[in-house]
C-alpha cells in the first residue's frame, strides 16, 4: 500500500522562516537561533547517533515506558489513528502502531513533521510492515499547521521525545491551547517529558564525551551557511551545555573562541562576535509530574493516564480535551 503526503509549507517558505529567524535572532542583544534549524538530513542523523550514546538517557527512557505501557496507552485511547507530531523518522511509532494493531482498531498513521526527508522513507518501510495500513503524511509547522492534521475517527495524537521542552512557557501554553482547539473528546494526546534530575546527569545528556551532541549543535551553523549563503567557521566556536536552576531547563550554546564577523548573504547581514559572545541554540526545559498536570490542566485536557513518575526518568502522559 502506498501513501498520500499534504504539503503545508514548501522549501522556499522553509527558507523564508529560517531567513528571518536569522536577521531577527542574530542581530539580537542575546544572539539565538531555533532548535528547529538543527534538522537538515546530517542534522536528523546526528541526533538519531545521540539518542543511541551511553549518556542520553532520554530516548531509552522513554522507549522502556512505551513497550510497558503501550498496552494500557491503546486501550485507554481506543485509537483507530495514531498523529505523531515532530515524528521525525518515526523509530519509536512502531511500539505505539503495534499495541493499536493488537487491539485491533489501528487503521491509519499521521506523521507530522516540518521535514519530509525521513518521513518518506519511514512511511513506505511502515506501510509493508502494518499492512493494511493507510498512511498520510503531513508536511508542516506545528506552530501553525495543527488544524491542518486530518480529522474523523478516534486519534491519538502523540507528542513524544521530551521536544514539548524546546518550548519556552509561553510558547508550551499557546502550543497546548491550539492543539486542544483541534480535538474532539474522543481524541486522546499522549506526552513525553522529560523529569528534573540531577545537574550532573543532565549536563552529561547534552554534552557527551564522544562529541557528538557538540557536532549536532555546530551542525546549525552548517544549515545558515548552506541555505542562507553564509561564511560561518564551525570551529571557530565551542558548544556549550548548562543547567539554567531558576528557568529548570538546559541550554545549549554556540560560544566564539574570538573575534569574528559572519556574513548570511541570502539575509543580507553581518554579524560581529567578540570572544565569549554566545548564540542559544536550544532550551530544554525539564518538568515535574504536577508540572505537567498544572500545564495540561490550564490548556483544557483533564489526564487519564501517567507512567513513570515515580522512577523519576521520564514520564509519559495521556490527556484528553475538557468539554
Amino acid at each position: 500500500m502506498t501513501y498520500t503526503i499534504d504539503v503545508h509549507i514548501s522549501p522556499d517558505e522553509v527558507r523564508r522562516r529560517m531567513r528571518a529567524d536569522a536577521i531577527a535572532g542574530l542581530q539580537a542583544d542575546a544572539k539565538s537561533i531555533p532548535p528547529v534549524w538543527f534538522y537538515d538530513e546530517r542534522g536528523s542523523q546526528l541526533f538519531e547517533e545521540i539518542t543511541r550514546l551511553p549518556e542520553y538517557y532520554p530516548t531509552r527512557s522513554e522507549r522502556r515506558l512505551l513497550e510497558a505501557f503501550a498496552p494500557a496507552i491503546a486501550q485507554l485511547s481506543k485509537a483507530d489513528t495514531l498523529v505523531e507530531l515532530g515524528a521525525g523518522s518515526c523509530e519509536k511509532t512502531r511500539v505505539l502502531l503495534r499495541a493499536l494493531q493488537q487491539l485491533g482498531t489501528l487503521s491509519t498513521y499521521v506523521p507530522f513533521d516540518i521535514s519530509d526527508e525521513f518521513l518518506r522513507d519511514a512511511a513506505s518501510t511502515l506501510t509493508k510492515e502494518y499492512d493494511p495500513l493507510t498512511v498520510h503524511l503531513v508536511i508542516g509547522d506545528f506552530s501553525e499547521h495543527l488544524a491542518e492534521i486530518p480529522t474523523g475517527g478516534r486519534r491519538l495524537v502523540a507528542f513524544l521525545g521530551g521536544t514539548i521542552g524546546n518550548l519556552d512557557p509561553a510558547r508550551r501554553a499557546r502550543f497546548l491551547f491550539d492543539l486542544n482547539c483541534t480535538m474532539s473528546s474522543d481524541d486522546s494526546f499522549l506526552l513525553g517529558a522529560d523529569l528534573v534530575k540531577e545537574r550532573q546527569r543532565l549536563v552529561a545528556a547534552y554534552d557527551d564525551a564522544a562529541g557528538v551532541t557538540a557536532r549536532f549543535n555546530k551542525n546549525v551553523l552548517h544549515v545558515l551557511n548552506e541555505q542562507l549563503g553564509g561564511n560561518f567557521d564551525p570551529d571557530l566556536f565551542a558548544h556549550v551545555a548548562l543547567w539554567n536552576d531558576e528557568e529548570q531547563w538546559i541550554e545549549m550554546r554556540l560560544r566564539a573562541l574570538g573575534p569574528s564577523e559572519v556574513t548570511l548573504r541570502e539575509a543580507g547581514i553581518a554579524v560581529r562576535f567578540d570572544q565569549g559572545d554566545d548564540i542559544l541554540t536550544e532550551i530544554s526545559a525539564k518538568f515535574t509530574p504536577d508540572m505537567i498536570e498544572k500545564e495540561l490542566g490550564a490548556a483544557g485536557f483533564v489526564i487519564d493516564g501517567m507512567w513513570g513518575a515515580d522512577e523519576g526518568e521520564f514520564l509519559l502522559t495521556l490527556a484528553h480535551p475538557f468539554c
